[in-house]
């Protein structure tokens, strides 16, 4: 498994735009897929963003498609999601994941950072 911690979060207005990094641990990280996920209170964990091991494939929700953009730079064991026109109903806890394949199922997935919390103000 990979060590992962996500940062980035915070609070914007709805409109607004935030950058979440995700830093891995470990040589192997070009080898993993990565997922973004949030949590909004009250909801089932859902899949917001992948990408495969190079990068070269994306897959994103309906409700972000467009608005987020997920990329990595493996030379930094870091993933991103760029996050622009903010919406309220974005505000969630958002969590990183890593899996050994290019998935979007959230079973797939088998190590998960702690999350960071973002909140959109309308």
């Amino acid at each position: 498994q990979v060590q992962l911690l996500e940062s980035g979060g915070g609070w914007v207005q709805a409109g607004g735009s935030l950058r979440l990094s995700c830093a891995a641990s470990g040589r192997t990280f070009s080898s993993y897929g990565m997922g973004w996920f949030r949590q909004a209170p009250g909801k089932e964990r859902e899949f917001v963003a992948a990408i495969s091991r190079s990068g070269s494939s994306t897959a994103y929700a309906d409700s972000v498609r467009g608005r987020f953009r997920v990329s990595r730079d493996n030379a930094k064991n870091t993933v991103y999601l760029q996050m622009a026109s903010l919406k309220a109903e974005d505000t969630a806890v958002y969590y990183c994941a890593a899996t050994p394949r290019y998935t979007i199922q959230r079973a797939d997935f088998d190590s998960w950072g702690q999350g960071t919390q973002v909140t959109v103000s309308s």
